[in-house]
């Protein structure tokens, strides 16, 4: 929980992965911050590495393209 990843460490073609989480199938310290959020969104590298985990879909796109990366739902 505590690894430092930028979203620069994903996959070479620049592609990342977006995927909803559920907030009850996270550990109790990512539970504790999820604000009373049932759904959390993950950006994941193609090598399945989290790189992030944010409120929303829309912010997990902008936050992948903001750092010129490709962003591809999977479900």
């Amino acid at each position: 929980m505590d690894t430092k990843y930028t979203l620069q460490d994903a996959d070479e073609r620049g592609i990342v992965y977006v995927r909803p989480v559920k907030v009850d199938d996270l550990p109790d310290e990512v539970r504790a911050h999820a604000g009373g959020l049932e759904t959390l969104y993950a950006v994941h590298s193609a090598q399945g590495e989290q790189l992030a985990l944010v409120k929303d879909r829309t912010l997990a796109f902008v936050l992948a393209r903001q750092n010129n990366m490709v962003p591809v739902t999977v479900h």
